[in-house]
C-alpha cells in the first residue's frame, strides 16, 4: 500500500474542472453538462464540496447539501445530505471517502444539522456495507413510481 500522504480542503469555483473530473465518472452524465451544474453549486451556500488530493492530485471528492425538505427517514431540518461521492480505484480503501464523509459532517454540524443522511441505489450493497460502516444506519427502502399524465 502506498504512503502517499493525502490532504484534504474545501473546494472553490477555481476547482470545478477537478470536481467535475472525478464526478463524471460516478454520474451518467455528459461533462459539459456537469460542469454547469457544478460551478452553479459551488456558489450555493446550501451545497459543498471537499476534495481529497495526494500532491496536487485530485483523488476523492464528496458533495453535500443541505436539505430543508423532508428527508426520508430522518426526524430534523436543516439535514446534512451527501450528494455524491467518488474515490480512483487506486486509492480506495485507504480511508479516503470515510474521511470526505467526516468533513461533510462537520460542515453539516456547523449549519445547525443535527443529522446527516445517504441513500443508495437498493442493489448497490457496497455502498449499503460502506455506509454502515461509517456508522450510519439504515432506515427504510423505497421503489419509486411515475405515471404519464395524457395532455388532452
Amino acid at each position: 500500500m502506498s504512503t502517499e500522504e493525502v490532504k484534504y480542503r474545501q473546494a472553490a469555483l477555481d476547482d470545478v474542472h477537478a470536481v467535475t473530473d472525478l464526478l463524471v465518472q460516478l454520474y451518467d452524465a455528459e461533462a459539459a453538462e456537469l460542469l454547469a451544474e457544478n460551478e452553479r453549486l459551488l456558489q450555493d451556500r446550501d451545497q459543498v464540496f471537499f476534495l481529497a488530493l495526494v500532491g496536487e492530485r485530485p483523488v476523492g471528492v464528496v458533495h453535500a447539501a443541505l436539505r430543508h425538505d423532508y428527508v426520508n427517514g430522518t426526524s430534523t431540518s436543516p439535514v446534512g445530505f451527501l450528494e455524491g461521492l467518488f474515490v480512483l480505484p487506486a486509492y480506495r480503501r485507504r480511508g479516503i471517502a470515510g474521511s470526505l464523509v467526516d468533513m461533510c459532517q462537520v460542515w453539516a454540524a456547523e449549519h445547525g444539522c443535527r443529522e446527516l443522511a445517504s441513500d443508495a441505489l437498493l442493489d448497490n450493497e457496497d455502498s449499503h456495507r460502506f455506509h454502515l460502516s461509517l456508522g450510519f444506519e439504515e432506515t427504510e427502502r423505497v421503489v419509486y413510481f411515475r405515471r404519464n399524465i395524457e395532455q388532452g
